[in-house]
């Protein structure tokens, strides 16, 4: 039986001319151009779900374009992530920038300075653990749990919590940078989230 089979092959093989192959990779490579061709651009996207044109796009609907691109295009998880990827990569911008500026405090805490300053330092410090404990939390859970409104509200209050401790100074803050730069990053977040709304 096996030689019967292997006899077949064989004369199958033979029959087959150099001219007949040639026919038939010509006929399987027009095929698959037809059918990549036939494939609609929207399905190639869930291929490749982000590209540098989804970033692009996605941050041209923030508050701060070039903001985005920055953070965006230097975190390696941006070309593979989806929206709620971009989401997340900037919740994480928002924790990093929370720690940061909680170092900062700290470090003015233990240079002193008058009774205000230190109650106000205190205030801030306390607003940026909430943006860590609470804010960023909320904002990483809901968007892993695939509820959107929730992380946007995390990202706004981080943005609020920057605003208020700025506020707390008076006019004379030594934090200004790193507010603006938390309450500038959250609002870029925010509109990313509100995307997935």
């Amino acid at each position: 039986m096996r030689r019967n089979q292997a006899t077949v092959v064989s004369n199958l093989f033979e029959k087959i001319t150099m001219a007949n192959l040639k026919a038939v990779i010509l006929c399987l490579f027009l095929q698959a151009i037809v059918v990549m061709n036939t494939i609609p651009g929207s399905e190639c996207r869930s291929f490749h779900p982000n590209d540098e044109s989804l970033i692009e796009s996605t941050c041209k609907k923030t508050p701060n374009y070039n903001l985005c691109l920055q953070y965006l295009k230097a975190s390696p998880g941006s070309s593979t992530a989806d929206v709620r990827g971009l989401a997340l990569i900037m919740v994480n911008v928002i924790k990093a920038k929370a720690y940061d500026t909680l170092k900062i405090i700290h470090d003015l805490q233990k240079k002193g300075g008058g009774a205000k300053q230190q109650e106000v330092l205190s205030s801030c410090a306390s607003r940026y653990h909430t943006v860590l404990v609470a804010d960023v939390a909320q904002a990483t859970e809901a968007l892993q749990k695939g509820d959107p409104k929730f992380a946007e509200n995390g990202a706004n209050d981080a943005a609020n919590e920057a605003t208020y401790c700025e506020s707390d100074f008076s006019g004379n803050s030594p934090l200004t940078n790193q507010n603006n730069a938390m309450h500038d990053v959250a609002a870029v977040t925010a509109a990313i989230v509100r995307l997935l709304l």
